[in-house]
């Protein structure tokens, strides 16, 4: 009998923001934030919590990685290099950004079917609600804790000094 082992996250390529793949095993050893992002959102202005974070732990091994995702109210319509200006000249955006991508339905990456599973939301609920839904993931690729859109940048950095110092 074979058995397959689950999906790890190191298992997952995506593309970055110019369109080049990159296996997720890159971060290996590292911490991570995974959120899903948009430029004309109500939380838009959390990038600036998020790259506060990242200027301030990434020599320790942190990592932020950027989705942008169009599924909610259409709040990310722009083209890649739209984006990408907007989020540099805006907010000074400097942690990476990949392919606009789908979190949900049967389009969804399976980076985010994968997380989602990983870490459902309120009552077991696998869907994302909103943009700027954020996943902390320890060094070793387990997802440690799903965040909601509200939840600000700064309200997670005790978790990430936690895991950052656990791990390190």
């Amino acid at each position: 009998m074979v058995t397959t082992k689950p999906p790890s996250l190191y298992d997952f390529t995506v593309n970055s923001i110019e369109g080049q793949p990159i296996n997720l095993s890159t971060y290996r050893n590292k911490v991570l934030l995974i959120v899903n992002t948009a430029s004309q959102c109500g939380f838009t202005p959390q990038y600036k919590g998020l790259q506060a974070l990242y200027d301030k732990y990434a020599s320790q091994g942190f990592e932020i990685l950027g989705f942008p995702c169009n599924q909610f109210g259409q709040q990310e319509p722009g083209s890649v290099g739209e984006i990408q200006s907007f989020c540099e000249m805006r907010f000074g955006v400097t942690f990476p950004l990949f392919q606009k991508i789908d979190v949900n339905g049967s389009n969804a990456h399976p980076l985010f079917k994968y997380l989602t599973k990983e870490a459902p939301g309120i009552l077991g609920t696998e869907a994302i609600k909103w943009n700027f839904t954020k996943f902390l993931v320890d060094r070793a690729g387990n997802v440690v804790k799903r965040y909601a859109s509200l939840t600000k940048p700064e309200d997670i950095e005790n978790a990430i000094q936690t895991l950052l110092q656990a791990q390190a």
